[in-house]
């Protein structure tokens, strides 16, 4: 029977759901394929941490913080990734 964390259940999103200045740690990713490939080169996988810092103006794409490096992604891309709040 596998345990469960009831409350990292319920503070789970996704990635372009992080409002800016919040942190969060990744859970999953649903990617598949050469972006798939693209975020794990960035070093977004399981249990990383990431800060969303910033919007683009039309409120895409949006700036994250992972690994102390500034990446920039997609909302349709973001919303593939499930992170935890912090």
């Amino acid at each position: 029977m596998q345990d469960v964390n009831m409350s990292s259940v319920h503070n789970q999103t996704t990635l372009s759901q992080v409002q800016i200045g919040s942190a969060c740690t990744v859970a999953a990713l649903h990617l598949e394929g050469l972006l798939r490939r693209r975020i794990m080169d960035l070093g977004i996988i399981p249990g990383t941490a990431i800060e969303c810092i910033r919007k683009g103006p039309s409120g895409d794409p949006t700036a994250y913080t992972v690994r102390g490096t500034t990446i920039a992604l997609r909302r349709e891309d973001a919303a593939k990734i499930n992170v935890y709040l912090i």
